[in-house]
């Protein structure tokens, strides 16, 4: 399972590309497979970048928890799927993004590449910039979602 680590500003090229960063390739595991799934995010406006193998491990999840014949359940997957595409690294390790979710993203040169653990965000570079907490107000979030204690 991949881990990935750090956030990388990096520049879309005119065909749509994106470099990855070594440190993101170095973090895959071994034999992975360089193909990912890019998809609009459900609560801002990025896109999400799974390898193969996490994309499946989410379809399980999906999968498990919901009912295609469900009509609430089928609006959800219809949403949760709308855009999405399956992308491959090439041999110089781009990715082609589709223009379609650079546009939905607001990414037209920079970008940020953030590792969120087993999937990498992808920010327009000035929208990333604009979401960063302040420290006191990511020191109260984090008390308040880790600071409870066990009992």
């Amino acid at each position: 399972m991949a881990s990935f680590i750090g956030d990388y500003i990096c520049k879309i090229d005119t065909k749509s590309r994106v470099t990855m960063p070594v440190a993101f390739k170095k973090q895959m595991p071994e034999g992975a497979e360089e193909r990912f799934v890019i998809k609009k995010d459900i609560y801002e406006k990025c896109l999400i970048l799974y390898t193969i193998q996490e994309w499946e491990k989410q379809n399980e999840a999906l999968r498990s928890e919901l009912n295609p014949y469900n009509k609430e359940h089928n609006r959800f997957l219809r949403e949760y799927f709308r855009g999405t595409a399956e992308v491959a690294a090439d041999a110089n390790n781009r990715i082609l993004i589709p223009a379609r979710l650079l546009e939905y993203a607001g990414i037209e040169k920079d970008l940020v590449l953030s590792g969120q653990d087993r999937k990498i965000e992808i920010w327009a570079k000035e929208t990333y910039e604009s979401k960063e907490e302040k420290a006191d107000d990511f020191a109260h979030l984090a008390e308040k979602i880790l600071g409870r204690t066990n009992q």
